[in-house]
């Protein structure tokens, strides 16, 4: 009998699914390839006009998704100025209209105002709940949506394209030395319809509202029209799989091929092999006491089995979430 599916799939989710949709996906071919009712959650929502990143935890698993829910994520997006929807994105209908288009120069030159500590209103369109309800219901119904202004961190915020694009943003105001055009003193700003940005953000941050923001900072107003989402917390792109990758689990492909190990999401959580006195204790909730390690989280194992994640403090363990995991390693 095959055996119960403990770790992580990271799925690169494509757009018009959403996040409910992927994990049932996950469900239906672990239940094809006839394996017992597993437990099944993601880390963190993407819209369904969302692609990319999407870690979607199984059995033990599960018991780390709060924490990928509170970690930094990176995002690709793209806005597009001179209009702007109700949902923020492609999706919505336009509320907002105007003629300016920004110069690159200054949408690059704005980017350090939103880097940091910021504060953002969050969409009306978003699972924030207001009084009992989420607020994309209450807009849908055509309701008076207010959410309250909340603080993130934008730990890194740059114009797509690297040192080309400032290479670009440079030689669109150099003039060529030695030989000035007296007709043409300055050269014509370059102006943007759209322009394609990297984020990467703290939990909680709304990418359609910084897209919202930066526009209306820079005098116009804009909608974002591609969102990709590359890494969130210790997960990558490079380790994301196709929706075609994870339709073959249910034809009888290996799971073990696509399947990460649950420690594959406490990257940079140093590891600590108990000896087997100690992994009892710790199985069974007990503190453990004489530990020589530094105070922090580590991940206690017994051998290469994953036990619980423990607070040490003064070489005394807490437990803080226990894996109920085979004893031995297979």
């Amino acid at each position: 009998m095959i055996g119960v599916a403990n770790g992580w799939i990271i799925l690169d989710k494509p757009r018009g699914l959403g996040s409910t949709q992927a994990v049932a996906a996950v469900k239906r071919n672990l239940r094809e390839a006839g394996y017992p009712k597993t437990k099944i959650g993601h880390g963190g929502t993407l819209d369904p006009l969302a692609e990319g990143v999407l870690p979607i935890a199984l059995g033990e698993a599960t018991k780390l998704a709060g924490r990928m829910l509170d970690s930094d994520k990176t995002y690709v997006f793209t806005i597009e100025f001179g209009s702007e929807t109700d949902t923020l994105d492609a999706e919505g209908a336009v509320v907002a209209t105007s003629e300016r288009r920004p110069p690159l120069a200054a949408v690059e030159a704005i980017l350090a105002h939103f880097t940091g500590n910021i504060e953002q209103v969050p969409p009306k369109y978003s699972a924030l709940k207001v009084e009992g309800r989420r607020a994309y219901d209450l807009a849908r119904a055509g309701e008076d949506v207010r959410l309250e202004t909340r603080k993130v961190t934008v730990h890194s915020l740059t114009l797509s394209g690297g040192d080309g694009a400032r290479e670009s943003l440079d030689s669109a105001f150099a003039n060529t030395a030695g030989r000035p055009d007296p007709f043409d003193p300055e050269p014509p700003l370059e102006l943007a319809d759209a322009v394609t940005l990297t984020a990467n953000v703290s939990k909680g941050t709304y990418v359609r509202s910084l897209a919202r923001d930066i526009a209306h900072a820079l005098g116009t107003v804009g909608h974002v029209t591609y969102l990709r989402r590359t890494k969130a917390g210790p997960f990558t792109e490079s380790q994301a799989i196709s929706l075609d990758k994870l339709n073959e689990i249910g034809k009888g492909a290996a799971l073990d091929a696509i399947l990460l190990p649950l420690e594959a999401g406490l990257d940079g959580i140093p590891a600590l092999t108990l000896d087997p006195e100690s992994a009892q204790a710790v199985r069974h909730g007990r503190v453990v006491s004489g530990l020589p390690q530094p105070d922090g989280l580590h991940l206690a194992k017994d051998r290469n089995v994953p036990v619980a994640l423990i607070e040490i403090s003064d070489g005394t363990a807490k437990v803080v979430r226990g894996f109920n995991l085979p004893d031995t390693a297979e």
